[in-house]
């Protein structure tokens, strides 16, 4: 009851993060398109994919997200969230609004959050060696937030205990509890792929067929940047 989430943004990493078996871009945000299309409140944003190299999470946070509302300029590309007026219930763009129905003289009384969402595994990798600044985690606790759904096998509330930075900023992290624990794993999807096995049910037949159709996850994709360093890695 503390917010109203208004949208959600999926952000699918640059090519220049150079994590094992990522494959293009423009596949990911393909099949991320066609996986929300049934979706009436998550985007795919290519902001983050579409940079000449890897950005840091921190600053996709922060820049990537230039809009403006009325006559107020904010930093956040993903704050693009259209306004009208509470009689019309338009946006600026002239198409109706699926905020028409929120009962203020705009759409926001305050100003909209970002919040990063991940899982609870995510906070882990706050303590991996080189891979995060301690400052741009702080940043991204202290000026945004995140919401950390539940996963099997970890314990987020052990993992904030064990930080004194997150212990700081535990008010501005939210635990999510998920009541029905879906340990669907990429990793494991895209293994299944490469051994010629079905993934049906696990995700949608639309994305299988783009699968198939562009002979993407196979083991010559599964190879791709082994050996290379995580960008990260390289640049702290």
């Amino acid at each position: 009851g503390r917010y109203r989430v208004i949208e959600g943004i999926m952000s699918p990493v640059n090519d220049d993060y150079r994590k094992k078996g990522l494959v293009s871009a423009r596949h990911r945000i393909a099949m991320a398109k066609l996986a929300l299309e049934t979706s009436d409140w998550i985007r795919v944003d290519p902001w983050e994919s579409e940079q000449e190299t890897w950005t840091e999470t921190v600053k996709v946070l922060s820049l990537s997200f230039p809009i403006k509302i009325l006559s107020l300029e904010f930093i956040s590309h993903h704050h693009r969230i259209p306004l009208q007026s509470k009689t019309k219930g338009i946006a600026k763009t002239g198409k109706p609004s699926k905020y028409r129905n929120l009962s203020f003289p705009f759409v926001f009384p305050v100003l909209p959050e970002l919040k990063l969402l991940c899982g609870a595994d995510f906070l882990q990798t706050f303590k991996t060696p080189n891979l995060w600044r301690e400052e741009h985690i702080k940043e991204i606790v202290e000026k945004f937030g995140l919401v950390c759904i539940s996963r099997a096998g970890s314990d987020p509330a052990q993992y904030i205990n064990e930080s004194d930075l997150l212990t700081k900023f535990q008010h501005n992290i939210f635990l999510v509890k998920e009541w029905i624990q879906n340990e669907i794993s990429a990793t494991q999807i895209r293994y299944a792929l490469c051994r010629g096995l079905s993934v049906k049910y696990l995700v949608p037949d639309s994305v299988i067929s783009y699968i198939a159709h562009h002979n993407i996850y196979t083991e010559e994709s599964e190879q791709k940047n082994e050996g290379d360093l995580l960008q990260p890695l390289k640049l702290h």
